[in-house]
């Protein structure tokens, strides 16, 4: 295939198209993003971005999936500055580290996590994978917990069949060898983390909290205190 003729020469046009998809994100949310803008902002032939990207949703599946991996990446670099021995200290790190990530990358945070774009489906094939990436440390360093003989267990309430089955599923889906009961925490401690990280990026907290951070180290030191105990 002939490639057409760009109005303008750019080194690695792939990561320029996509760090101005993240531009365009930024200013007028995700569900304006548009290739043809994306051209003009680069000062490219619009048949030129679809030798990488054959439409919107292509572009935006590969965004999700790098945001993913991103996060995924943040996560795996404090667990390894840190000492594998303290793994209480090692969970309360990744904590903070998943928040610091999501209020430096906002736009990344909620391409992944936000509102839906209208029309646009992620190939779970794709997104799958990435997604569970991320998701990855926590999952390890729980697991590591329990198998320490930290994790409280005994404070969780009855899992009923259905969800042991929903569970038992997602770990045959991911390919992981964590423990149900791992699964369960990461997930619900992954939700606790979350629910506070959007309320802040959506200016969702009452005004008169000048620094959310001091409500997030709290709940992680409460997480710690309800899940983990020393032998």
């Amino acid at each position: 295939m002939v490639r057409p003729t760009l109005k303008k020469q750019i080194p690695n046009l792939q990561e320029a198209i996509k760090d101005t998809a993240w531009k365009q994100i930024a200013e007028f949310g995700a569900p304006a993003l548009s290739l043809r803008a994306i051209a003009r902002e680069l000062e490219i032939t619009a048949p030129a971005i679809y030798n990488y990207f054959p439409d919107r949703d292509a572009l935006v599946t590969v965004l999700i999936g790098d945001a993913y991996t991103s996060l995924g990446d943040s996560q795996k670099v404090i667990l390894d500055s840190l000492a594998k021995k303290n793994s209480t200290s090692r969970f309360s790190a990744l904590g903070i580290a998943y928040r610091d990530w999501a209020t430096t990358y906002p736009q990344r945070y909620q391409l992944i996590f936000g509102t839906p774009i209208a029309n646009y489906h992620a190939p779970k094939q794709i997104t799958g994978p990435a997604a569970a990436w991320a998701l990855t440390p926590l999952i390890e360093t729980i697991q590591v917990l329990n198998m320490e003989g930290k994790l409280r267990i005994e404070r969780l309430a009855k899992m009923s069949p259905a969800l042991r089955t929903m569970l038992e599923t997602w770990c045959q889906f991911t390919g992981r060898s964590a423990d149900i009961e791992v699964l369960y925490m990461g997930y619900v401690i992954w939700s606790r983390v979350h629910g506070l990280v959007m309320l802040e990026l959506g200016g969702q907290l009452p005004p008169f909290f000048n620094d959310p951070g001091e409500i997030f180290r709290r709940e992680i030191a409460t997480m710690v205190n309800q899940y983990i105990g020393e032998k």
